[in-house]
């Protein structure tokens, strides 16, 4: 590699660390907000009626919650809208 290409592999590499730590950060937290919400109060809608939910399934619900975050949202809102 040139002196040149080395220079901008280097200057690209350390300009888009911050974005992807930024981008993870935030898609992290959107997670941790809309998991303790739908543990909290979505997790009965979208389940069905009439079952069950301790406190202990609710909090093994939250990493996966919060980890597939856009899923479990979009079929939150989905199950709103049927009722």
């Amino acid at each position: 590699m040139t002196s040149l290409a080395t220079s901008l592999a280097t200057s690209l590499a350390s300009n888009l660390a911050p974005v992807l730590l930024g981008a993870a950060a935030l898609y992290a937290i959107a997670g941790i907000v809309i998991a303790l919400a739908f543990v909290t109060a979505g997790l009965a809608a979208v389940l069905p009626a009439g079952t069950p939910v301790t406190i202990g399934a609710r909090i093994l619900f939250v990493p996966g919650a919060a980890a597939l975050w856009p899923v479990v949202l979009r079929r939150w809102l989905r199950s709103r809208g049927n009722r």
